[in-house]
């Protein structure tokens, strides 16, 4: 098998497949999953060239077990990812709360389809953003990216890895069925041309080493299991060398610095794509697929004559409350079209507090809501 090519190349590739090679470029080394539609390709390109990296790709019995590889891999040092879609995804929630618990970086890529339950394998939708926030149980922070192009599917999984490294924490990539198929014309980097950061280990003789220390910025450093460092990993609440606990301080510390180290570092996590803003008095918000659908229509309606403007939501979670809040200063009417019932638009309602008119449009079929759907909300909020 041939080793990796050091030169870029172009390639028309699936979203699914410019995931698959962002996870590499990104370092990953490890995988673990169960094939699933719409999300098996890129377990199928992960399979075929993880080899040639030196990786490991191991197909578990289901998605419970797979990210029980995943943490078990990173423990042991390695990048790791899974991928699935929503069955699979609701299947992962207790690992992903373990690994939220015990500060695993890891990434799980999450395909979205029309559900609940089996649903609609093969149909796109966008069910299942409050679940990557709220799926599981306690009081906890996540990360969640949300690409819109195949060539952002390549960028935000090493943005998800490189997240993932710096604040010890799992991320979710939320793509759709419909992203996770489309094929574009993408530039793959060279190994090199892309910011990939690396972990933090221990700089401090291995007795004096403390795994879940209060550092300045929330995140401490991860050892390596095999590395000389030992130290104890449980779901349950823990004192800073990793041991269970029931004294309300340490508790309360713990769950108080996994909030910080994500939510006083928001500049660099949260990232919105605005387009047309400054003068809109109707915004469009929109995430993933639906955002090419939309800025199409902002379009159109600027052609109509009317001041139309789009906020596209990169990061999901944290929720991006400022950049909401900053369209309020020049903007009454904010219109949110989604493939559900209304998962984001109750977000931003949430936000506005009645500051300005928010207008859901909502596809629940499986099927792909039309620029001219988009454009008849906003004409009727300028009417």
């Amino acid at each position: 098998m041939p080793r990796p090519s050091n030169e870029p190349r172009t390639a028309l590739i699936q979203g699914n497949e410019a995931c698959a090679e962002g996870a590499l470029l990104a370092g990953c080394r490890f995988f673990a999953g169960y094939p699933i539609t719409p999300s098996t390709e890129v377990a199928e390109v992960l399979a075929h060239r993880l080899p040639v990296f030196d990786g490991t790709f191991i197909q578990m019995e289901d998605e419970i077990a797979s990210l029980g590889a995943v943490i078990g891999a990173s423990l042991a040092g390695a990048k790791a990812m899974t991928a699935t879609s929503g069955p699979g995804f609701s299947l992962m929630q207790e690992h992903i709360g373990f690994a939220c618990m015990a500060e695993v970086p890891c990434v799980i890529v999450n395909v979205m389809r029309l559900g609940p339950s089996t649903g609609f394998p093969t149909a796109p939708s966008q069910g299942d953003v409050q679940q990557a926030r709220w799926g599981t149980h306690g009081d906890h922070p996540i990360i969640a990216l949300c690409p819109s192009t195949v060539g952002e599917c390549l960028d935000l999984t090493v943005r998800a890895f490189n997240l993932a490294e710096k604040y010890r924490t799992p991320v979710i990539l939320l793509m759709d069925e419909q992203l996770g198929h489309m094929r574009e014309n993408i530039i793959l980097p060279e190994p090199g041309g892309i910011e990939v950061l690396g972990r933090a280990k221990p700089q401090v003789p291995t007795e004096w080493y403390v795994p879940y220390e209060d550092t300045p910025a929330g995140v401490p450093a991860m050892g390596v299991f095999g590395e000389g460092q030992r130290f104890h990993v449980t779901g349950l609440m823990h004192d800073p060398h990793g041991y269970p606990t029931g004294r309300e301080d340490e508790i309360v510390a713990l769950t108080n610095r996994l909030f910080r180290k994500i939510f006083t570092r928001l500049e660099d996590i949260q990232t919105v794509d605005a387009y047309a803003v400054d003068d809109a008095d109707v915004v469009v918000i929109a995430y993933g697929s639906v955002a090419r659908t939309a800025r199409h229509a902002v379009r159109l309606a600027r052609k109509s004559g009317i001041k139309a403007g789009l906020l596209r939501l990169v990061t999901l979670w944290p929720f991006c409350r400022a950049a909401v809040e900053n369209l309020l200063k020049t903007c009454d009417y904010l219109v949110v079209p989604e493939l559900n019932k209304g998962q984001i638009s109750r977000e931003v309602k949430r936000v506005v507090q009645g500051q300005a008119q928010v207008r859901a449009v909502n596809k629940f079929s499986g099927r792909a809501i039309r620029p001219e759907e988009i454009l008849a909300a906003i004409a009727e909020c300028r009417s």
